[in-house]
């Protein structure tokens, strides 16, 4: 379903956006995510068990609430992307970036010749409301379009001004558990390698003028990473909140 990215414009008037991880696979899920008010559901095509019929499913649903539908793609694949945008995906975050080229090559997959190398099938995409909205969606497609590319590497760490400078990447997104295994510290979000990593993104980034975005880990939770700077977050993933408040609901029952 075509429509205006309305997420990508309240960032780019400097507001914060907030989101869910989606693990579930699941469109009823994925619906009641967007009712409720998060600004984006977060497909993860990466780690969640869907495949194109249930992730066109999902965005189906999510489209049908305000909120944008997003799906992290499970390589950097232009055949991925391709497949992505082409059933609708208002957003696509590209795991694993650690240098500019790389994010480049992102960009380029996701936008037209000239601009880049998408193959072009408008006019019987769902994304252009099967042919009905080919003209306005050949014409904004990239303008509307929010790519978010993720930092989880010491290379990338080391390459974030310039992965953020990148035109066309709209969000830097730190994966702090693979950045944390990547420096050889896993888990251990309080070691100084781990935390000399994330503040060398979060200064590129801000250098590059682009939005930051991560997910809360021990010691940063959403208000301590708005506080950092951080405006596109994902305060949890739906897997996670179910089971808690399970967890939670059944260590208060009585069992005497």
């Amino acid at each position: 379903m075509w429509r205006p990215n309305g997420v990508k414009a309240r960032l780019k008037a400097g507001q914060a956006v907030y989101g869910l991880f989606h693990g579930f696979a699941s469109p009823l899920i994925a619906e009641m995510l967007g009712l409720v008010g998060y600004d984006f559901v977060l497909i993860d095509g990466e780690h969640g068990p869907g495949d194109s019929m249930t992730i066109l499913s999902q965005v189906q649903a999510i489209q049908a609430t305000p909120a944008m539908a997003m799906l992290r793609v499970s390589s950097n694949d232009p055949v991925q992307f391709k497949r992505a945008l082409d059933i609708g995906v208002e957003a696509v975050m590209v795991p694993n970036v650690s240098s500019a080229a790389e994010a480049a090559a992102a960009v380029a997959a996701c936008r037209y010749p000239n601009a880049g190398k998408r193959g072009f099938a408008a006019p019987i995409l769902r994304a252009a409301n099967y042919g009905m909205a080919t003209a306005d969606y050949v014409a904004k497609a990239a303008e509307e379009l929010l790519i978010a590319v993720q930092i989880e590497t010491v290379a990338g760490a080391a390459n974030a001004a310039e992965i953020a400078a990148v035109e066309g990447v709209d969000v830097v997104f730190i994966g702090p558990n693979d950045l944390s295994g990547d420096l050889g510290v896993l888990g251990q979000f309080d070691h100084p390698d781990f935390s000399q990593a994330v503040a060398a993104i979060e200064a590129g980034v801000k250098t590059a003028g682009k939005a930051l975005g991560c997910l809360p880990y021990p010691g940063s939770d959403p208000a301590e990473l708005h506080r950092r700077g951080h405006r596109f977050i994902c305060p949890g993933a739906d897997v996670a909140l179910l089971r808690e408040a399970c967890l939670a609901q059944l260590r208060a029952l009585p069992r005497a």
